[in-house]
């Protein structure tokens, strides 16, 4: 009876101290996210309760719950990134995706109206939509190797800061493809301005002055963009010369921090964003996503109206190499693949750009 009862408690114990080990790296996780710490932990004890009693066995086991992370990256991707406010107020198409491919309805057109119309019978126009699949863009981060003997020595949780990392290069990444997407490509007259500042010289270019930002709305108006939804992402030299030149831009300066929204001036909600899109300072055409700029290249403010853009995402799938798996280094591998994409609804979609004018 004394074995059985030692016996009892000695299982007892062994559990209790798994689930304990379980909640403790379920929580660990949850807490880098941004999640609550209870719902991590319960998330590990049931992956560890329903998932792994099912894998082989004679298996090691130790190291990543993948399904736990890939969960975790999932949930961070939608929610609201506060320090982008204006990809935030984009609306998601996620629920349209299906295999990492998004089905756009393409509109025809708009019926004529008649005014007073007297004359019968009245014409007859074929609206035509077309079905346009779009695959989403992939997004892969390289893969980051975590050894053994650095897990055993570090006094910190060394894997859940590295797969941390990699969600917040995906994340920054998929913000800088999306405000570059939402970019005119070149300066077309009433349909995709690409202006030029006016201001004081400063390091070799123009500042750009309220009075641009009026010439924008001017624009923005001449090409017909409703007034709701009018959004202007300053980058960062863009930002500095409205600090300087407008008292209503700096006192509102850092005031909203839930929204990411510094101001609204003229008509548009105005954000700040470090890595918008560069144009070349002659042509005004939009340098190529990811390539570098050249010295004759010079960094744009970006203008659009939010109900004219899209953003969607996709799967995200996490990979894992375990390092029981790599005899001569010992070394776990990880890294993720998610899939994305941010467009302007049609192609022929009013949006505008201020690119600073080279000083003489």
């Amino acid at each position: 009876m004394k074995f059985k009862t030692l016996q009892f408690l000695t299982v007892a114990t062994t559990v209790l101290v798994a689930l304990l080990v379980n909640a403790a790296v379920g929580a660990a996780i949850a807490a880098i996210f941004g999640f609550s710490a209870w719902k991590g932990a319960v998330v590990a004890n049931l992956v560890a309760i329903f998932l792994l009693p099912h894998l082989p066995k004679n298996v090691a086991r130790a190291g990543v719950l993948t399904e736990v992370w890939t969960g975790e990256m999932i949930k961070a991707f939608r929610t609201p990134p506060t320090a982008v406010g204006w990809y935030d107020r984009v609306r998601s198409y996620d629920q349209y995706v299906n295999n990492d491919v998004i089905h756009f309805t393409e509109i025809g057109g708009d019926p004529t109206v008649l005014v007073n119309n007297k004359t019968y019978p009245l014409n007859i126009t074929k609206l035509d939509d077309a079905d346009k699949p779009v695959s989403l863009d992939r997004f892969d981060t390289e893969a980051t190797p975590v050894t053994d003997d650095e897990l055993h020595a570090v006094s910190y949780d060394k894997m859940g800061s590295v797969l941390e990392r990699h969600r917040e290069a995906l994340k920054e990444t998929t913000w800088e493809k999306a405000i570059h997407a939402y970019a005119p490509d070149g300066n077309k007259e009433k349909k995709t301005p690409v202006i030029t500042t006016t201001g004081d010289a400063v390091n070799g270019r123009k500042k750009f002055t309220v009075a641009d930002l009026i010439e924008l709305k001017r624009q923005c108006d001449n090409m017909k963009m409703p007034q709701d939804g009018r959004v202007l992402v300053l980058c960062s030299d863009h930002s500095n010369d409205l600090l300087e030149t407008s008292k209503n831009y700096a006192e509102h300066y850092n005031i909203n921090d839930t929204e990411g929204k510094i101001t609204r001036l003229y008509g548009f909600d105005i954000y700040e964003y470090n890595k918008c899109p560069y144009y070349n300072a002659t042509t005004l055409n939009k340098i190529a996503f990811g390539k570098a700029p050249a010295a004759t290249d010079i960094q744009a403010s970006v203008a659009f109206r939010v109900n004219n853009m899209m953003k969607a995402n996709g799967s995200v799938q996490f990979y894992h190499q375990d390092a029981v798996n790599d005899p001569l280094y010992h070394r776990n591998l990880v890294n993720f693949r998610k899939w994305n994409i941010a467009l302007p609804l049609k192609g022929d979609c009013t949006r505008a750009a201020v690119v600073s004018a080279k000083a003489s």
